[in-house]
């Protein structure tokens, strides 16, 4: 049986792979923290409330072509969801093209992401 945070963090994945960032703030609460620990290529950045947070997807969608985004496998325990993926982007300005390895770890509460966080590994497939 799927658990409301699995529901929610999948609804949260439709809306960023559609790019529909109306959908993505209807998946997260007013207050919600998003902290990307940063790679080898993409620098760290903590995005606290909806505002900010959309702003984070905004700019993933504006200045990357996200080519796969591969969640691979959810682990659920109460209100934590942590997502184990892959995804390959290209950066829009450079051409530049970028794999990643991550692991994102979602709380919810009432059906609302309150705090996103990941943790990444990339590399350059060209220059």
């Amino acid at each position: 049986m799927k658990t409301e945070a699995l529901a929610t963090v999948e609804k949260m994945f439709a809306a960023f792979g559609s790019g529909d960032l109306e959908k993505f703030r209807e998946t997260i609460s007013e207050d919600t923290i998003c902290i990307y620990h940063g790679t080898q290529e993409i620098p760290k950045a903590t995005y606290k409330g909806k505002d900010n947070a959309t702003t984070f997807l905004r700019n993933i969608l504006t200045y990357t072509e996200v080519l796969s985004f591969e969640p691979q496998q959810f682990i659920c325990e109460g209100n934590m969801v942590v997502v184990i993926g892959q995804e390959h982007q290209r950066v829009r300005k450079s051409g530049k093209e970028l794999k990643q390895k991550w692991v994102q770890v979602y709380t919810v509460e009432n059906n609302l992401i309150t705090k996103m966080e990941e943790f990444a590994a990339s590399e350059v497939v060209n220059q």
